[in-house]
């Protein structure tokens, strides 16, 4: 087995933060066997933080190491070297929680644009933001929402039946045997329940906009049948029931008529009475925020908060707004869609490692340390909803 090579740090860290800085790299990452992985380990995390513009393996090598071998090591630990990256989720899961209140959980894919068509899962598909067909890789994050900003905390890749089907794309990408071509729903209940599976407490309500991730319908469903809380946005071409009883009239979301406008023109948001999801015998309702015409909703969610009052359900679909310049962050400053390897493992360690600097950055008290395009600083996170209450499960 390869040994990496010592090399000399310039640390992008003052001299205040670093002893702090590797406690908590060795809170999350010491769970690796070897001393020379978890010194690797906080190397690639420093690169994260103090690297200016894109994030390649080169680049961050460059920026904390003088030694020529630098970039070879950095390469061979997030590529090639096997060492497990669950427990680090679990741990800086653990170690955000400590540190600010979680409000809910929240859903969120990532598009990577590739070039080529040799990284992990890359496929042809239509990607909204693009407004085309491109060629991409396609993932999912459950980020923590807390009052302090969101730090995301587990991944998942999603691979297309091409890329399941081949033997030798199997190989070449290193593709476990439990990886299989799962919509995005459905990764991220399986996210859901892991997470949940190592929380003591009861979990906050679960936030994803259900239009984003193939099937909201079914996210829904599942999220009810783990008795989660939820708030998913829905497409307005759902069709539900209205009423007390899942056998009452059929309610289809884009007739204006259906659901009941503002009576006030400063009333932009309204909540419906009891609905479910045809088959489904779970009470849900509706939040519609409203075009100023008033003649349909511009937006719906769908929850089962039915308890929740206004103001606690309008905390919620602010946490979307904070998960996704979180997102945007991490994509522009924190390196995320920077991984320039093509394996399975590669891919997830990196998505640890990125997600581990960001929580340093948002959580620790030390955000001035990272660097995002340009050497700018990174930009905030948004600012959690005013008058926010925790919602009642």
């Amino acid at each position: 087995m390869t040994a990496y090579r010592t090399m000399h740090l310039r640390d992008p860290l003052d001299d205040t933060s670093t002893t702090t800085f590797g406690a908590f790299a060795q809170e999350v990452f010491g769970h690796l066997p070897r001393q020379d992985q978890r010194r690797w380990a906080e190397t690639y995390l420093k690169g994260l933080l103090g690297t200016p513009g894109k994030k390649s393996v080169r680049r961050m090598a460059s920026a904390v190491s003088a030694a020529p071998t630098a970039s070879q090591s950095l390469h061979q630990f997030i590529s090639a070297s096997p060492w497990p990256w669950d427990p680090a989720r679990r741990a800086l899961a653990r170690w955000s929680g400590q540190r600010a209140a979680v409000r809910a959980w929240t859903l969120a894919p990532i598009v990577a644009p590739k070039r080529g068509l040799h990284s992990v899962g890359v496929h042809r598909r239509y990607d909204a933001a693009a407004g085309r067909v491109i060629n991409c890789q396609v993932g999912i994050g459950l980020h923590l929402s807390t009052c302090c900003g969101d730090v995301p905390v587990d991944w998942r890749l999603h691979l297309p039946e091409t890329w399941c089907a081949d033997p030798e794309l199997r190989q070449r990408a290193r593709i476990p045997d439990s990886g299989d071509p799962r919509p995005l729903w459905e990764l991220g209940l399986e996210m859901v329940d892991t997470l949940a599976a190592q929380s003591a407490a009861t979990p906050p309500p679960v936030v994803a906009d259900g239009r984003e991730l193939g099937d909201a319908v079914a996210l829904a469903n599942g999220l009810s049948t783990r008795c989660c809380k939820f708030l998913v946005s829905v497409p307005g071409n759902l069709t539900l029931h209205a009423g007390p009883h899942p056998g009452s009239r059929p309610l289809r979301l884009d007739t204006p008529a259906r659901l009941h406008a503002p009576r006030s023109p400063r009333a932009l948001w309204t909540l419906s009475g009891p609905v479910h999801l045809p088959g489904a015998h779970h009470t849900m309702r509706l939040l519609a925020k409203w075009h100023p015409a008033r003649t349909r909703p511009a937006r719906i969610w769908m929850t089962n908060l039915v308890h929740a009052g206004l103001d606690d359900l309008l905390a919620l679909v602010g946490t979307q707004a904070g998960t996704k310049a979180t997102m945007q962050s991490l994509r522009e400053d924190f390196g995320l869609l920077d991984f320039e390897g093509r394996s399975f493992p590669g891919w997830h360690r990196h998505t640890t490692l990125v997600s581990a600097a960001y929580g340093w950055h948002r959580l620790s008290g030390a955000s001035g340390h990272a660097h995002g395009r340009d050497g700018r600083e990174p930009r905030a996170a948004a600012a959690p909803p005013s008058g926010f209450r925790q919602v009642s499960c």
